[in-house]
């Protein structure tokens, strides 16, 4: 029964952690199309990257994050914020150094779109109480 009671208490952030990944994910892509269409390939990859550094470390965050629910969890609830916070800045760090160690990048698009994602991550609670 308890498991029940905390999986109850988890969904709401579950939600909004899928909602968060489909407006960065529709971002990513747009961005990535638009710059296709104006700019080329080069333009296009740059953004994908951009968009996947800020996608992939959110996912682990919230994997990590809403494990836990519930007063009897408090303890274990902030150990998986804080546990997922590590993880997801350790990550976001790492994809940036192995994507300017390996991949061509065009700073321009590459920056706008993972600050556009970033932006959009933080606008979705707002976005979806319209």
């Amino acid at each position: 029964m308890e498991y029940s009671v905390v999986n109850q208490l988890v969904k709401p952030g579950r939600k909004l952690a899928r909602q968060q990944l489909v407006v960065s994910l529709a971002i990513t892509f747009s961005s990535a199309i638009i710059m296709y269409l104006c700019w080329g390939v080069s333009f296009a990859q740059s953004a994908l990257a951009g968009g996947a550094i800020s996608i992939i470390p959110n996912v682990f965050f919230a994997y990590k994050a809403f494990k836990y629910a519930g007063a009897s969890s408090s303890k274990k609830v902030m150990e998986s914020f804080y546990g997922g916070e590590k993880i997801k800045l350790g990550l976001t760090a790492l994809l940036f150094a192995l994507a300017f160690k390996f991949l061509v990048i065009m700073p321009l698009p590459f920056f706008i779109t993972f600050f556009i994602v970033v932006i959009g991550s933080l606008l979705t609670p707002v976005l979806f109480k319209l």
